[in-house]
């Protein structure tokens, strides 16, 4: 017999002072309890319980032991919540791919406040200026932003961003703010090629859509660089909402053509 199922009887029996009570809470049967017991003081060599047919007590030997057997139960039942946490707390490697500048700006905090609540978690981030494949590359999550088209992924909207025209007020002071569109040929303009590939401004004008071709004179590939251009004031730059959220708030950078901005 099962040595832990002696000692789970034994006690029960001690606490209840009776096989039968013993019996009842543990639902077994009177001969399987004495069974237990029989088999237990088999194993020690000596009786727990001094018993006749109308008494029950414990023995010397019988108290010692149930202080060990309780002790006994007791970290078994710890080490069986321990082992329950253990597996139930998140673990493995997560893998996550977003763009360079949001990865830089927005992504990587929050992946560093995930791993802080999760320490049995390790994580990898890609930043990648280009749409990675995330079944053949191995990534278990993709920040987009973009409208995506159907597939068979799972999507979750979680913000909404558009696109910014954004220039320092020295800047402006000097130059004058733009009025139209058309007035960005006048302008002294910043591209990241990332969101002016074609070095066209896209725009909204009273619902319709318009564009504007212009003539960059500063054109580079890093989001960065192209907004830090702009806070030195030598010219408008294109730029994501999140990208300069923080340089619009402290008055580095100001919106320009605001009323002109595509839908987010």
């Amino acid at each position: 017999m099962d040595r832990l199922h002696e000692i789970e009887v034994f006690i029960a029996v001690a606490e209840t002072g009776s096989f039968a009570k013993a019996g009842r809470q543990l639902r077994l049967s009177p001969p399987a309890v004495t069974r237990a017991i029989s088999a237990l003081e088999d194993r020690l060599g000596a009786r727990v319980f001094n018993r006749t047919t109308r008494s029950l007590s414990i023995t010397d030997i019988g108290e010692r032991f149930l202080k060990s057997g309780r002790r006994i139960l007791a970290d078994l039942d710890a080490a069986q919540k321990e082992a329950v946490g253990d597996a139930a707390m998140p673990r493995g490697h997560l893998t996550v791919t977003a763009s360079v500048a949001f990865g830089r700006t927005a992504l990587a905090p929050v992946v560093c406040g995930f791993l802080a609540q999760h320490p049995r978690i390790t994580a990898s981030v890609l930043l990648l200026d280009r749409v990675a494949n995330l079944v053949e590359e191995g990534i278990d999550v993709a920040v987009r932003i973009a409208h995506l088209p159907d597939s068979n992924l799972i999507a979750k909207r979680i913000g909404a961003v558009h696109r910014i025209l954004v220039a320092s007020p020295e800047y402006l002071v000097r130059r004058g703010a733009p009025a139209s569109p058309a007035d960005l040929r006048l302008h002294s303009v910043i591209a990241f090629t990332g969101l002016m590939p074609n070095r066209e401004w896209r725009f909204l004008n009273e619902q319709k859509p318009g564009s504007v071709s212009l003539h960059p004179t500063f054109e580079i590939n890093d989001a960065v660089a192209a907004i830090q251009a702009a806070e030195m004031g030598h010219g408008i730059a294109i730029a994501l909402s999140y990208m300069v959220s923080d340089q619009i708030r402290d008055g580095k950078l100001v919106p320009v053509l605001g009323t002109f901005t595509l839908p987010p």
